[in-house]
């Protein structure tokens, strides 16, 4: 029952809630440097309806951010005078918001913080407040305390880590995910239940983790299923915000596992965004695991866990751990997930990849280690996946 509980200093969930963020930016001193997405005029009227607190600069992040991309982002931030980040956008932007927050307030070279590339030191200022307002479900970047930085020199995704860097408001707007692509949703939905299951599983799994996992592992199957066949469904859209917000929160507070120990360095390597490499990942894994925990681990109570997240994720009570991969398998084909081979992930980078994943501070939650052979196995079942 021992455990440390980080997580925004306000959580607003709920349907419009997010018309609520020119009062919150008032509230933490105004001068709003508002980070977008790759439309920077998708959200235009939300950024108006925040002039009366005053916006100093409005930036655009596309894609997944590298760290020029946030050095230049905290140089203007720096430049405009910002009292406040506000980060409206997927994972991507918060991400980007929550990096620019840390490195207006601590100028110099990015190395110094960045782990794995970097020297990894605490930051030295505390960051500026960050207020975010996620528009997709599935990273739950609105509460966790990282930026997941692309390093295209190095080839790698990194973080950039501290708890100043958790948002201090978080607005849950399930309506603002009612246009997001079915692709977008697919991969994010995945990622989202791959942040319910691995938290549920991993060596540093907790009492307020757990409370979380289990309610979410309950919603996810459903509602994902539900947001893929009618992306208009508000019931289902407010179900997936909310599981991707408690994957947030346990991640956060618990860990992770070997899905995301490959998808930080797989998204380095290649241009696969990081929800598509959590969704074609997750089925593997877990067999991997699995079958490492029965031979080396037989009494292992991730074993049982396994078996509950089973029942609570398909709603059947006779569902274990047997069954379990076949029915995340067949939940991605019908996501249309694709091979990530044919996204450029073929064999010849296998060695590469297994060892950079080694390396992946996520990798250190798996509730196994699994050597280079196994880890070499999750890839070989996914490249063998038929779509």
């Amino acid at each position: 029952m021992n455990f440390d509980w980080q997580a925004p200093g306000r959580i607003r969930f709920g349907a419009g809630v997010s018309s609520e963020a020119q009062a919150a930016v008032a509230e933490l001193g105004g001068g709003a440097f508002v980070v977008v997405g790759r439309d920077p005029d998708r959200h235009a009227g939300w950024v108006r309806a925040l002039g009366a607190s005053g916006v100093v600069e409005r930036w655009s992040v596309v894609g997944e951010p590298t760290v020029d991309d946030v050095r230049e982002g905290a140089e203007a931030a720096r430049a405009a005078g910002a009292r406040v980040v506000v980060a409206i956008g997927g994972g991507a932007v918060l991400d980007a918001g929550k990096a620019v927050a840390a490195l207006a307030s601590n100028p110099g070279d990015p190395m110094e913080f960045l782990e794995v590339i970097g020297r990894g030191q605490p930051l030295r200022e505390r960051p500026l407040p960050v207020v975010a307002v996620p528009t997709t479900a599935g990273t739950g970047s609105e509460a966790t305390r990282n930026a997941v930085l692309g390093s295209p020199a190095h080839r790698l995704k990194v973080s950039l880590r501290s708890v100043g860097m958790i948002p201090r408001v978080a607005f849950v707007d399930p309506e603002l995910t009612l246009g997001c692509p079915r692709a977008v949703t697919a991969a994010s939905g995945l990622d989202a239940l791959t942040q319910l299951l691995e938290p549920f599983v991993c060596r540093k799994a907790n009492a307020m983790t757990d409370a979380l996992c289990r309610e979410g592992l309950s919603r996810v199957g459903r509602d994902l299923r539900r947001v893929l066949a009618d992306g208009m469904d508000r019931e289902a859209r407010a179900g997936m915000a909310w599981c991707s917000l408690a994957g947030g929160l346990a991640l956060a507070n618990a860990g992770l596992g070997a899905v995301h120990g490959f998808a930080a360095p797989a998204g380095g390597m290649f241009p696969i965004p990081h929800g598509v490499v959590c969704a074609a990942l997750l089925g593997p894994v877990v067999a991997v695991n699995l079958a490492a925990l029965e031979s080396r681990h037989p009494g292992h109570e991730a074993l049982a866990r396994y078996d509950e997240a089973a029942r609570r994720l398909t709603g059947d009570p006779g569902m274990d751990r047997l069954g379990l991969v076949a029915w995340i398998g067949e939940l991605v084909r019908e996501a249309g997930i694709p091979r990530l081979a044919s996204l450029g992930l073929e064999e010849s980078a296998w060695d590469t990849l297994v060892l950079a994943a080694q390396r992946a501070s996520s990798m250190k939650g798996n509730p196994v280690e699994l050597d280079a052979g196994e880890l070499r196995e999750v890839l070989s079942r996914e490249f063998r996946r038929a779509i």
